[in-house]
């Protein structure tokens, strides 16, 4: 018998915009949270896991990245694409407040508020990528495409 997997918030909102995803879980190890662990653990093309990540502009304020898993983003083309001078990563105790979600179970789906996403344009190569499903243990599997419109995202070139 299947073990049943409870429904996020994050696969929720998307049962109710009635797009298609996969809910895949994977066993949490609390020292290895990183999004290339994860992907070992799915058996899965690292450039099809992506993270997300919280970042703060000097200009517009916060917002989202969604980048490649072994990937790290550019600071200085994420400023750019988001009409800031400067961006930098925000603090980890400020992640839970601001989106309301934890490090490792961080979901670019249902964050309390809606800030701006820019989703690196590697996304689209695919037919589906591996998100968070906004707790650590369970990715979403989903068409990129699907995806950026339902968080009415932006792609661009972030890494």
């Amino acid at each position: 018998m299947a073990t049943k997997i409870n429904k996020t918030n994050a696969a929720r909102l998307l049962d109710k915009a009635k797009i298609s995803y996969e809910l895949i879980p994977y066993k949490v190890d609390e020292d290895h949270l990183s999004a290339i662990h994860i992907g070992e653990q799915l058996g899965e093309d690292m450039s099809q896991v992506f993270k997300t990540l919280v970042l703060r502009g000097d200009k517009t304020g916060v917002f989202v990245c969604v980048i490649a898993g072994d990937k790290e983003v550019n600071l200085k083309e994420a400023a750019k694409v988001s009409k800031n001078k400067k961006a930098e990563l925000i603090a980890m105790k400020e992640l839970l407040p601001l989106t309301g979600y934890i490090r490792g179970g961080c979901s670019p789906i249902g964050m309390k508020k809606n800030f701006p996403i820019y989703f690196d344009t590697t996304c689209l190569k695919f037919d589906y990528i591996y998100i968070s499903a906004g707790i650590r243990g369970i990715q979403i599997k989903i068409d990129p495409k699907e995806l950026v419109n339902f968080v009415n995202g932006y792609t661009s070139n972030i890494i």
